[in-house]
């Protein structure tokens, strides 16, 4: 993830959702392994890694992969993470054909007018893994909901 500039907890989140991290699982579409790579995607990226032998069986070679594809996702929608991971899902063909004139300022918004519902669900289910594992790996993001969660109580009991 840090070769690839790419936020640890975000492609942990991914990895979550793609596979539980079982590196071993294989979808019905045919995606493979930790990232659930499809061999197409994981041949190019191959390609442009210079990357002769490998494996998506392999969670080495799987992340290796993924993170890059991933990358790509982000590098084509200006670094933003819910285009990115709608992308990494539905593909960057879906994803510029719905996003011209779909792309809103709130997350929310923006997450809900996805037109497929399964990628809708996806994005949503990344980044709930992704806001979780932030509250439990980032200090700051813990201190400032534990500062939320005390000062809401506070003002639920004085009502």
């Amino acid at each position: 993830a840090q070769q690839r500039n790419l936020n640890p907890l975000l492609v942990s989140a991914l990895i979550r959702q793609e596979s539980r991290f079982e590196p071993d699982v294989q979808s019905t579409a045919g995606a493979i392994g930790l990232m659930q790579v499809m061999p197409s995607t994981g041949a190019w990226a191959a390609e442009k890694l210079s990357l002769q032998k490998y494996t998506l069986l392999k969670p080495e070679d799987n992340i290796k992969l993924g993170t890059w594809f991933l990358a790509q996702t982000h590098q084509a929608h200006q670094n933003n993470s819910l285009l990115a991971v709608a992308s990494y899902n539905a593909g960057q063909g879906n994803t510029a054909k719905w996003f011209p004139e779909r792309v809103s300022t709130d997350p929310d918004e923006f997450v809900e007018t996805i037109p497929f519902d399964e990628t809708r669900n996806y994005v949503k289910q990344v980044f709930g893994n992704y806001w979780n594992y932030l509250r439990l790996y980032d200090p700051q993001v813990a201190k400032q909901l534990a500062e939320y969660s005390a000062g809401e109580s506070t003002a639920m009991s004085n009502q």
